[in-house]
């Protein structure tokens, strides 16, 4: 190989950065209509029960060493009263997934393996396809 690094070791280190990311890469959880019960907006700092499923579903990854975000719009900037909402779900967090320290966020990037919204529609990478 012109770069002197032989291929075993070039495996080694692609692995490596694999395994790197792997630990990296993050489950986003929708707020509302997801993870707890939503009929409607009742204010920024109003939660819904948790949804059982779900709950379980985020309790298992995180002991399996996952990392899990809370994606919602409500602590977006441009949502009046996003403090207080961070506040409540900060909250709501440390009634029902106590122990854990998980981030809230309005935003996605590039380490997002999933999200689970209830808004969501899935597509077919690099097709624009709906699937179902």
């Amino acid at each position: 190989m012109k770069s002197g690094i032989d291929e075993k070791t070039l495996i080694l280190k692609m692995e490596m950065a694999a395994k790197k990311k792997e630990k990296e890469q993050w489950y986003g959880v929708d707020l509302d209509g997801t993870l707890a019960m939503y009929d409607g907006f009742k204010g920024p700092d109003v939660i819904g029960d948790p949804i059982p499923a779900m709950l379980a579903r985020v309790k298992r990854w995180l002991a399996a060493g996952k990392q899990v975000r809370i994606m919602t719009a409500r602590v977006s900037p441009k949502t009046p009263g996003h403090d207080k909402a961070r506040k409540a779900i900060r909250a709501w967090l440390k009634e029902h997934l106590p122990g854990y320290d998980i981030p809230i966020t309005h935003e996605k990037d590039y380490l997002m393996k999933e999200l689970w919204d209830d808004k969501a529609v899935t597509v077919e990478e690099n097709t624009g396809k709906k699937l179902a």
